[in-house]
This record gives C-alpha cells, sequence and structure tokens, in this order.
C-alpha cells in the first residue's frame, strides 16, 4: 500500500495545502516518513488524513467557479464502525459546501471495502447540494465494494460511474463529461 500514491498530474493546477480554504492548507508533507497506516500497513505519506482511522484523501482539483472538487479515496470506508460519512462530511465536505462547491467526484478505485451504517449523513449531504442544482458522484469504486454500498441503497444519493480513463484528461473534461452523463439520465 506505501507503493500507492495519489494522483499528482493536476498539482499544477491545485494544490490543496497552498489552498486557504481546505482544510489541508498550510500541511507539509515528507516523502521519505511513513507514519499512516490501514490495518497495520503503511500508506504513502501524501495521503490526507482527516480524521479516519481507516480512510485517507488527496483533493485532487477544486474550482470554486465551476463549484466542483475532486477527490481521491484510499482505505476501507467504514460507516458501520468509524462513521467515516460523517468524519468526512464534517471535517471536509463542509467546509467546501460554506465556500460555493456543490458538485463531488470521489474517485475510490482504491476503497477495497465498504461498510454500511444509516444513510443519514448521505442524504444530509444530498439535501445540501441538491437545491443547488449540484451531484455527488462516485467514480470507480470496485464492483466487490460496490455490492454494499448498493445493498444499503446510498446510490439514492450518490450516482456510481465507472469512467477508467479519468487520468487522462484535464480536471475540466472530466467535470463536464460526468456532468453531461448526470444530465441524460436526468432527461431520460
Amino acid at each position: 500500500m506505501q507503493d500507492i500514491e495519489p494522483f499528482e498530474n493536476w498539482q499544477y493546477l491545485y494544490n490543496s495545502q497552498e489552498d486557504e480554504l481546505s482544510p489541508f492548507h498550510g500541511r507539509d508533507y515528507s516523502q521519505f516518513e511513513f507514519i499512516n497506516t490501514i490495518y497495520n500497513y503503511y500508506i504513502h505519506p501524501q495521503w490526507d488524513e482527516f480524521g479516519s482511522r481507516t480512510l485517507y484523501m488527496k483533493i485532487l482539483m477544486v474550482d470554486y467557479e465551476m463549484h466542483y472538487m475532486i477527490i481521491e479515496l484510499i482505505g476501507e470506508w467504514n460507516d458501520a464502525i468509524e462513521n467515516d460519512i460523517m468524519t468526512l462530511k464534517r471535517e471536509v465536505i463542509d467546509v467546501f459546501i460554506r465556500h460555493g462547491i456543490n458538485k463531488f467526484i470521489l474517485i475510490a478505485e482504491n476503497v477495497l471495502n465498504f461498510h454500511s451504517s444509516d444513510d443519514s449523513y448521505y442524504e444530509e449531504w444530498y439535501e445540501d447540494v441538491k437545491d443547488q442544482n449540484g451531484w455527488i458522484v462516485i467514480l470507480n469504486m470496485p464492483k466487490a465494494t460496490q455490492h454494499d454500498f448498493l445493498r444499503a441503497r446510498l446510490n439514492n444519493y450518490i450516482d456510481l460511474i465507472d469512467f477508467p480513463p479519468w487520468r487522462t484528461i484535464k480536471p475540466d473534461l472530466l467535470f463536464n463529461q460526468i456532468d453531461s452523463v448526470l444530465l441524460r439520465r436526468l432527461d431520460s
């Protein structure tokens, strides 16, 4: 797991530790000191800790004019024990909602397990963005991980989309393509 780094090709466009509105503003990263773990496996030091012991993140892009953000996740999403959705919502998402962000792309290809609890924080997040024509999308969640997500009917609040080539395009094009997919779904 220590070899899995957050995607970094968009850092010339956005860097969360330089964004004064980001909860990670001013954070320093080491390339050599591995301190965070997921179940006793060290993860790369570029991943951001936000209060969960099993789920870590990296904000890849925030566009305040287009009102969207892209987050990459790694680990185990555990609402049953850790209440990861509450922590993510309170510590990160709410900060950006206050600054006008209402469209969220979560890249979950490195989320190995998902354990659900109730849906109240998902519903709250959905309610926070839907009145502003916003949405929440999870990209590339592994099929085995999707099973529990779908069983808990969380897709009532968050759309699951497979989009493997996301690394090959710029963030604004990714956003536009996801937005178009969601508009087509609404029209049909």
